[in-house]
């Protein structure tokens, strides 16, 4: 009976449940998933009323991190499509408002007039000349791969189109703009008698310097205030601050020399019981191995086969000096080189040059690389013979042939490859045979050599200074955490997050356990990276939850770099959108401009008298005199540029002792003498032109303005 009363409690629920199953049989799971989401609460944002759908902003982050790939963050990509979509949408409204359409003929004329297509081999006929068909055809291969299932090449033609479209627009829309700013030559007239007349005044200045910082003391409160009054310069921005202990996982002193002893193992011969062989069986260590990349491939090594001679200054310091004394065959090591340990085995010393210079005559032959040659490697020989026959006793045969039939970039250069440094010639991006010829031979050697390309007439004009180099074989392993040091590691991590959730504090904890506390303050909603750990959107995410409270906290696995580790959060301070909440910055700007405004009041109390001599007597200064100031150069002469004491001294009357001004530098009382008009001009066209232009180099702002009276409604914060 209590088990049938307790679904007659519940009928409404089991009602809901079956009805939600029946649901769930008629449509498929993206309706039911469209049915939930179908609400303000799957919107990215709104501009102007117009609704930025999350599903189609999601498509386009996507689309562009394909474009861009590990280039950017996620969060980069999710800046720059909100940017260019609240972008497109402000214009959208001012386009249809200024009546201006851009046509598919606009938007072709200005795809074939980009520099890329016209200078692409792409579209170019056979005298080299830009050829508008073949772009045509071009775009119609993208159309037809897109209907037969590749879409990624028509996606991105689409997208710039779109992105010419707007282009066009917005310099149209701005062109559109310029053209209604403007002035009269009235306005002109008025503008440079104002700028250009020039004052003379007597005054008295007390810089701000005569009142010491330390009588003056400037508050949080006070730049809070002052923060508050200035609401466009500081807008309120939702902010989290949070305190965190860091736990890298680094290997541990047992796990170094663990490293090393596992290293050690590999220098000389070892015997393993072979299943396969069912006996034991010797394996040669690197002392013995005669086949290096083999034994490095086969054990693994974290390092490959170095192919490279190198001098006594790049060989670790470690071992150089031992290397350099050393003998063909010697082992050294185990020695530690950043992050890892290595054993390096000495198999070759020679003298080599730092550079030479040379030149050649190349043979390609059919199969080389980058040959379009039909030769066979027989018949190039022949003819490679035959040229150094040719050329070994005479320079400027060598370099008449070499102008003949090289096809490379030394032909017109009579064959010279130019100067070539040891570490160049002996990279993988250079052809070792054509780089042991010319560094183990001396200058003035002519061979025939056969490489990679082709067979060449090799001839060695220069060399530098020999010096002794070697060439090592190196196995190496990276210096990694065991995996009792990680547990260890997590084990701390996870410790100090219980400690919290039972009531203590961090800092005490810290204390207590000589662990070390670090402070991110003021994050942003959007904010990717938090100081001291790099990019870690998911602690940022986690301190916007809507949920979060101050002292919740958290541990969360980490990545610096290609480092792993755990950081242990506190969430330590909470301000909303309509909050002020103070930073390093803002603090740097206010304060020097409210101390200098403290410092100001206490200076406007030394002024006493009604002359500018009594006042100066009374500050224990003395009256200056400055001349030809004006608007367009507001210089007081033994302070410096003053526009606010200029600006003033356009418009005191004439032989009156002002009120104190605050200049930029100090407080100043100022009496004007004389203010004298600049001569009439007959026309002021040219200073109407000016300030037009003026007025038309501000369009860059349109936009910024446009977006700041724009209704816009953000929620990307609670999607990434």
């Amino acid at each position: 009976m209590a088990i049938l009363s307790k679904i007659r409690d519940r009928s409404m629920f089991l009602i809901l449940i079956v009805g939600l199953a029946l649901f769930a049989f008629v449509l498929n799971p993206s309706s039911i998933q469209r049915f939930f989401s179908a609400s303000k609460s799957n919107e990215i944002g709104e501009v102007n009323g117009e609704v930025i759908g999350r599903e189609d902003f999601a498509s386009q982050v996507e689309n562009y991190r394909s474009r861009y790939g590990s280039r950017v963050s996620q969060m980069q990509a999710v800046n720059a499509v909100w940017n260019s979509t609240v972008s497109e949408k402000i214009f959208k409204t001012q386009l249809k408002e200024a009546g201006i359409v851009v046509g598919e003929k606009d938007i072709w004329d200005a795809m074939v007039a980009m520099p890329e297509i016209q200078n692409s081999p792409l579209f170019k006929n056979k005298a080299g000349l830009f050829d508008e068909e073949k772009l045509k055809e071009y775009v119609a291969t993208l159309e037809d791969d897109a209907k037969a299932g590749d879409t990624k090449g028509w996606t991105n033609w689409l997208n710039t189109e779109k992105q010419i479209k707007q282009n066009l627009e917005r310099q149209a829309y701005t062109t559109l703009v310029s053209a209604g700013l403007g002035t009269s030559l009235k306005e002109a007239e008025r503008d440079y008698i104002f700028n250009n007349q020039s004052i003379s005044a007597n005054y008295v200045y007390m810089p701000y310097s005569l009142i010491p910082d330390s009588l003056v003391t400037v508050t949080k409160a006070d730049i809070l205030n002052y923060v508050k009054d200035n609401p466009k310069t500081y807008k309120p921005e939702a902010t989290r601050s949070i305190k965190y202990i860091k736990f890298d996982i680094v290997p541990s002193k047992a796990d170094e020399e663990a490293v090393k002893a596992n290293v050690a193992s590999y220098i000389n011969d070892k015997e393993e019981y072979s299943n396969a062989a069912k006996s034991i069986i010797k394996i040669p260590g690197l002392k013995n191995a005669t086949n290096y990349e083999d034994f490095l491939v086969e054990n693994k090594s974290d390092v490959l086969l170095d192919n490279s001679y190198k001098y006594e200054n790049q060989v670790p310091q470690a071992v150089s000096e031992e290397i350099f004394n050393g003998k063909v065959g010697d082992v050294f090591g185990p020695y530690k080189e950043n992050e890892t340990y290595k054993i390096s085995k000495l198999v070759e010393v020679l003298q080599l040059p730092d550079s030479v210079k040379s030149s050649h005559i190349i043979v390609p032959f059919k199969g080389a690389v980058r040959s379009t040659s039909t030769k066979t490697p027989e018949e190039a020989k022949k003819t490679a013979d035959s040229i150094y026959n040719l050329v070994k006793n005479s320079d400027a045969k060598f370099k008449e042939i070499a102008d003949k039939i090289n096809s490379d970039g030394t032909k017109g250069k009579g064959g010279s490859i130019g100067w070539v440094t040891k570490d160049q010639a002996f990279s993988p991006s250079f052809d070792k045979d054509f780089a042991n010829f010319i560094f183990k031979n001396k200058t003035g050697s002519i061979k025939v050599v056969k490489t990679a390309f082709g067979y060449h007439v090799i001839k060695i004009n220069e060399q530098t200074k020999y010096k002794k180099a070697v060439k090592l074989v190196t196995f190496a392993r990276s210096i990694e955490p065991s995996e009792d040091t990680e547990n260890f590691i997590f084990q701390q991590a996870e410790t100090v997050a219980s400690k919290l959730s039972e009531g203590k504090k961090l800092d005490e904890i810290a204390k207590a356990d000589g662990y070390k506390v670090q402070s991110a303050v003021n994050l942003k909603a959007l904010s990717e990276t938090v100081p001291g750990m790099g990019a870690q959107r998911q602690i940022v995410t986690w301190s916007f939850k809507p949920e979060r409270e101050l002292n919740n906290s958290k541990r969360f696995d980490i990545n610096i770099g290609e480092k792993r580790g755990y950081a242990v959060v506190v969430l330590t301070g909470m301000t909303s959108a309509d909050e002020i909440s103070l930073n390093s910055s803002i603090i740097a700007k206010v304060r020097p401009l409210l101390m200098n405004k403290k410092k100001a009041e206490l200076l406007k109390d030394k002024i006493k008298g009604n002359t500018l001599a009594d006042i100066a007597k009374n500050a224990n200064t003395t009256v200056r005199s400055a001349n030809s100031v004006s608007l367009a150069s507001p210089l007081i002469s033994g302070v410096g540029n003053e526009p606010a004491v200029a600006g003033a001294m356009s418009t005191l009357p004439l032989n009156k002792v002002s009120p104190a001004i605050d200049g930029a530098k100090g407080v100043f009382v100022v009496e004007v003498t004389k203010r004298e008009d600049p001569v009439k001009l007959d026309n002021y066209n040219g200073f109407r032109n000016n300030i037009t232009k003026k007025l038309q180099g501000r369009s860059y702002q349109l936009y910024q303005v446009l977006q700041d009276n724009a209704d816009i409604t953000d929620n990307r914060a609670k999607f990434y």
